[in-house]
């Protein structure tokens, strides 16, 4: 139902003092509004009392859409009753006995699984079609044991004001009927519980009457099925706990037990003061209003007020969602900054990568001198070099190497850190669970796509180095070193790159490589260039890494992505049933009659 649909109601209103056009057309959109906000509330996680109010939020969206909402835009529709209780009291029976005719046919087998039977005088046929009462049940004239339709029942026997629907049982072994009873006593204008002296006292219909009693909703009980003998006994001890359950007003019919004629048909004289009673509410219009408009206001009532326990569920999921992702994005971010630290402060620089890199350098008498003598003449840095391009080419597949295995392990260390705090919580462990790979391990191609990565990185240093000396290729100095040289003497300058140049003879062989490496490239490029080279290629480095470890991270936070909980949900929840209580609040303290109007919320 849109928006627009409030444009339809009708000219009555059940809140007190209120009477206009307006003011229904404005509690309509409300209702509409709310049962929106409510649709749009996710529960996916299975945090404590998450189920209850899933439950809760399915009941309350049902019941806005089959009863509340219809029933508002259309306050001159016939008093509905519906028939409900537990499996063997005599529902249909009592229904086909109220009309005086067959027009439901009683189960014999339990449980009995059928479609719920509405009988109405045909002049009120119109106000039960499909967009009205009940609007996902398919409307039918024929009988069907198909769950999902509602048998229409046209019988003159009927009074005109009073519809009459015979629910399946509320107790029933059957899912689908217990859903269904809910649903359709939620959508009754009247409870009309039926039990016998054998069940009167079962827990399950009790249940039901609390929610009644909750709401303020219209209820009658028949006591079905009673020995004569026991009739004053258990209707007492019934009208008792009727009254500590906060009933006391809801009337107490009693059918003695007898036999059935062969139409299914109890004596009339057994029905007689039920039937006077349902016909009086359906003659006198105010009486009726006044059971329409006990049960609507209290149904709008309890939905406000429901609709805040939803919301803090809500409130709680996205709450957890939050602390999900920031303990992924706590352990991806710890990997790059890791893997930055560990690219960029020599680490690097030893084992395979330095021994490749001095055997390209011809390091020896060289490096021994650098320690002591850091204001090297440029040209003998350059004559000192004895590389080869072949010597080169293995630097290259050294820094391959180590980049990759410095990766991998921070990509598996990130993992495993994201999946043990996800443990951490029966919520993280349902989404681990449901995840269909092990989020505790890298994806299976990360080492594929880090290696590709890599030679990407590689590719682009070696390009970054072509085009610098572009005006160069024919110096001596480029030429002794070749474009390959170049390229793995600045990916050396990376990984020790300090605040974004190296500054003097670092400590340690790996530092003196290092510098070695800036030394020769500032032989080629001068100092300005090998700075805005070293800085470039260690922000393509970082980026590569960033987008690895990204990756990685939003197996996690695609898993919370899906589970589409919005943050924004728990507030517009609570702001529908403001609303709603605000125009609630505004019909009882309005005189009856006058007109404040106000645009729909």
């Amino acid at each position: 139902m849109s928006d627009s649909d409030a444009d339809q109601t009708s000219d009555q209103t059940p809140f007190p003092g209120r009477r206009t056009p307006d003011s229904t057309t404005a509690m309509v959109t409300a209702l509409v509004r709310l049962r929106g906000s409510l649709q749009e509330a996710r529960l996916p996680l299975d945090l404590p009392g998450a189920e209850e109010q899933r439950t809760a939020r399915a009941e309350m969206v049902d019941q806005l859409e089959d009863y509340v909402i219809p029933r508002l835009m259309t306050l001159d529709a016939p008093l509905l009753a519906v028939v409900g209780g537990s499996t063997g009291a005599g529902k249909s029976t009592l229904v086909n006995s109220l009309v005086g005719t067959r027009v439901t046919i009683p189960g014999v087998l339990r449980p009995t699984t059928r479609s719920p039977v509405l009988v109405h005088h045909p002049d009120d046929a119109k106000w039960f079609g499909q967009d009205r009462l009940l609007p996902e049940l398919e409307r039918v004239t024929r009988q069907t044991n198909d769950p999902d339709a509602l048998q229409l029942v046209a019988s003159p026997a009927m009074t005109p004001g009073l519809a009459i629907l015979d629910a399946p049982d509320i107790d029933s072994v059957e899912e689908r009927n217990r859903i269904l009873a809910a649903q359709l006593l939620a959508a009754a204008d009247l409870w009309l519980f039926v039990t016998s002296a054998a069940r009167y006292a079962d827990q399950v219909p009790w249940e039901f009457l609390r929610k009644a009693a909750e709401r303020s909703a219209a209820v009658a009980i028949v006591l079905d099925r009673t020995p004569p003998e026991a009739v004053d006994t258990v209707a007492a001890h019934l009208a008792r706990m009727l009254a500590s359950r906060g009933l006391k007003d809801s009337p107490l019919f009693t059918v003695r037990e007898g036999e059935v004629s062969e139409m299914g048909l109890l004596p009339s004289s057994a029905v007689v003061e039920i039937r006077s009673w349902l016909q009086a509410l359906a003659d006198d219009q105010d009486a009726r209003a006044a059971v329409v408009q006990q049960t609507l206001d209290g149904a709008v009532r309890t939905l406000a007020r429901r609709t805040h326990s939803v919301a803090d569920a809500a409130t709680e999921q996205t709450d957890a969602v939050r602390r999900l992702r920031e303990d992924a994005n706590a352990a991806y971010d710890r990997a790059v900054a890791a893997i930055t630290e560990a690219s960029a402060d020599g680490t690097l620089l030893r084992g395979e990568v330095l021994a490749r890199w001095q055997e390209f350098v011809g390091t020896g008498e060289l490096l021994k001198s650098l320690e002591t003598r850091v204001g090297w003449i440029r040209d003998r840095v350059v004559n000192a070099v004895k590389g080869k391009p072949q010597q080169a080419e293995r630097v290259t597949v050294a820094v391959e190497s180590g980049l990759e295995t410095l990766v991998l392990e921070h990509a598996e260390a990130a993992a495993e850190r994201a999946e043990a705090s996800w443990r951490s919580t029966a919520a993280g462990q349902a989404l681990l669970a449901d995840a269909g790979e092990d989020l505790g391990r890298a994806s299976r191609d990360f080492r594929r796509r880090t290696e590709r990565a890599v030679r990407d990185w590689q590719g682009d240093v070696l390009e970054m180095v072509r085009a610098e000396g572009s005006d160069k290729r024919s110096t001596a100095r480029f030429l002794a070193f070749g474009v390959n040289g170049l390229a793995v003497a600045l990916m050396v300058v990376v990984f020790a790159h300090t605040g974004g140049v190296l500054v003097g003879a670092e400590a340690g062989i790996a530092g003196g490589s290092a510098v070695l490496g800036q030394k020769l490239l500032e032989a080629v490029f001068g100092d300005q260039a090998v700075r805005s080279l070293a800085e470039r290629a260690r922000q393509r480095l970082e980026a590569s890494v960033t987008d690895l470890l990204d990756a990685e991270r939003r197996r996690y936070t695609d898993l919370l992505d899906s589970l589409d909980v919005q943050p924004e949900a728990p507030e517009r929840m609570r702001s529908a049933a403001r609303k709603v209580d605000d125009l609630r609040y505004a019909a009882t303290h309005t005189p009856s009659g006058s007109d404040t109007g106000g645009d729909a919320p």
